[in-house]
């Protein structure tokens, strides 16, 4: 648990080690200064979202450089190239493994992008 991203919104974990690997929950673009989705479209909540993952990790003492796997949640698959313009700032080096599963819903009203990781370290 981490109090730089959002708490979880049912029975979940923000995130969970098990051995060598941390599971990050769904995150979403939520800003913890407002606490509401970051303003703009989904350059500004991919950002958010990514941060979010990575205070998560950074809780378990580990940074992005050791994920291997994202699951990326689109509301829109038209948003994907958007998504990869942001993402890849946050992954200059290393390319983890991706599955891209569209959704019609998030969780949160507006929330148009949700990720989730796995990290090895």
């Amino acid at each position: 648990h981490t109090d730089r991203a959002p708490a979880a919104i049912g029975p979940y974990a923000q995130g969970w080690k098990a051995g060598n690997l941390v599971y990050t929950s769904g995150q979403l673009g939520i800003d913890m200064e407002t606490g509401k989705l970051a303003e703009g479209g989904i350059r500004e909540q991919t950002a958010q979202v990514l941060k979010n993952c990575e205070a998560v990790m950074k809780e378990a003492f580990l940074g992005l450089h050791v994920i291997v796997k994202t699951n990326v949640y689109l509301t829109n698959l038209g948003d994907f190239e958007a998504f990869n313009e942001v993402y890849k700032t946050f992954f200059p080096e290393i390319k983890p493994a991706m599955t891209v599963i569209p959704v019609c819903e998030l969780l949160v009203k507006g929330a148009v992008v949700m990720v989730d990781m796995v990290a090895c370290k």
